[in-house]
């Protein structure tokens, strides 16, 4: 498995997206969020929703296209994303995607200042969250991606069940990808935190090995003395 572990937010940096739906976000999620504001805006959508999420994830993240499945299946979930302006995706223009819910968007989006559907937002919102129960990591696209099919009732999953793709069988390989995921930022923290170790010697911080009576024999006689 490719290691990619979770960093920091970074809204300066190239790539990353300056509004403040970045915030909360890894580098690599916040460009795929950016990507799908841009797609929308540029399709003339009135809001973002979680098909344009789903689109710009397959689009800038390997993991996650890895865990959809090979080229033809793939091929055939991004025609549906492509076609979204024709054929089943008519029925999208002039609704707001709110898990079932059709209700008339009362204004479209233009330029950054475009809405996320409740869907779309609801999405980010959990992506967080995983994030956050994981030990307040910035949020990635494996966590967009789990929380975008755990919505039965979203644009994405609809696209996903068009395709012939079962979201409850990807939901399993995505818990089976975080968890890789989890396990290798353990592992490379620890590493960290081995080589700090190892950089800093027995008699680094502690004082183990010191010199003129300093270290372990300075310590005994305060415990001597303060057991007096």
């Amino acid at each position: 498995m490719q290691s990619r572990t979770a960093r920091p937010t970074a809204p300066d940096s190239p790539g990353a997206h300056p509004h403040q739906d970045a915030a909360g976000l890894g580098v690599e999620l916040a460009t795929v969020v950016a990507g799908a504001r841009r797609r929308a805006v540029r399709d003339g959508d009135r809001q973002v929703d979680t098909a344009h999420l789903l689109h710009s994830l397959l689009e800038q993240d390997p993991e996650v296209r890895s865990v959809v499945g090979g080229p033809p299946q793939l091929a055939r979930l991004l025609g549906y994303l492509v076609q979204r302006s024709i054929g089943y995706g008519l029925r999208w223009q002039g609704s707001v995607e709110d898990s079932g819910a059709i209700a008339v968007v009362p204004r479209p989006a233009t330029g950054d200042a475009g809405d996320w559907s409740p869907a779309a937002a609801d999405a980010l919102h959990q992506a967080r969250e995983r994030a956050r129960r994981r030990g307040g990591h910035a949020a990635d696209a494996p966590d967009l991606f789990a929380a975008l099919v755990a919505d039965p009732d979203s644009r994405a999953v609809e696209v996903l069940e068009r395709a012939g793709i079962d979201a409850r069988e990807l939901s399993d390989r995505i818990s089976v990808l975080i968890a890789e995921r989890s396990a290798a930022l353990i592992a490379e923290r620890s590493a960290e935190r081995s080589a700090a170790w190892s950089r800093a010697g027995p008699s680094g911080e502690f004082g183990v090995a010191g010199s003129g009576g300093g270290g372990v024999a300075g310590c005994g006689e305060f415990v001597e003395g303060a057991a007096l």
